[in-house]
């Protein structure tokens, strides 16, 4: 992969050669010049910060959030941010980063922690807390409705889940679809974890018919 679109914010090579902060882009080593062109965007609107996190060059996404004049919070067209992102592609280093960075927690919307709870592999469950103890609304609604809850039934992972309805993530809520956790689960055949939300909701109210 070479600079992609993040090319945008450096200059010629020969800039590149004789600019001052180095940092690894994949195979490459690059060197960024003039800070001020750091918050410069694609031509598709997405914002440097955010791209880096979308194409997976880290150190280039962590040496960017680093830097005072980035706006951490420079969102996609699609209204991502790069802490979605990161938390999304499992980034815990990076997630620590933009949160220590001002990075929002909450936001209208698809929120950060829907993205955490998205992700699969085992690092999301320390991504999830750590966004619950800055304070994450647990039972965010997306723009359909769906929750945080509902997205680690259907794609994340069972600790998740149990993370989350520990933390009081309501599971009897339901988007605009009518879908619960549970239907989440059912839907793409995640029976243990319909069946531990179920559970769940069995020890809050033991007289229901579940």
């Amino acid at each position: 992969m070479g600079p992609l679109k993040l090319a945008l914010v450096f200059r010629s090579e020969n800039d590149l050669a004789r600019a001052g902060e180095t940092v690894e882009l994949k195979a490459r080593t690059i060197r960024i010049d003039h800070l001020k062109l750091l918050d410069t965007p694609s031509p598709d609107l997405e914002p440097p910060l955010y791209l880096a996190i979308a194409k997976e060059s880290y150190a280039v996404a962590g040496y960017l959030a680093a830097q005072p004049s980035v706006d951490v919070e420079a969102r996609s067209p699609a209204d991502e941010s790069p802490l979605m992102m990161a938390a999304l592609k499992g980034q815990l280093r990076l997630v620590q980063a933009l949160i220590d960075g001002k990075a929002h927690v909450n936001k209208p919307g698809w929120t950060p922690l829907h993205y955490a709870a998205t992700h699969s592999e085992r690092v999301a469950l320390e991504i999830t807390r750590l966004m619950l103890e800055h304070h994450a609304y647990i039972d965010a609604a997306s723009p359909n409705g769906s929750t945080p809850l509902m997205m680690a039934a259907r794609y994340g992972r069972a600790e998740v889940v149990q993370l989350l309805l520990e933390e009081g993530a309501d599971p009897l809520l339901r988007n605009q679809k009518g879908l619960s956790a549970i239907d989440f689960a059912h839907s793409v055949g995640r029976e243990e974890v319909a069946e531990a939300i179920a559970a769940f909701v069995r020890k809050q109210q033991p007289r229901g018919s579940w």
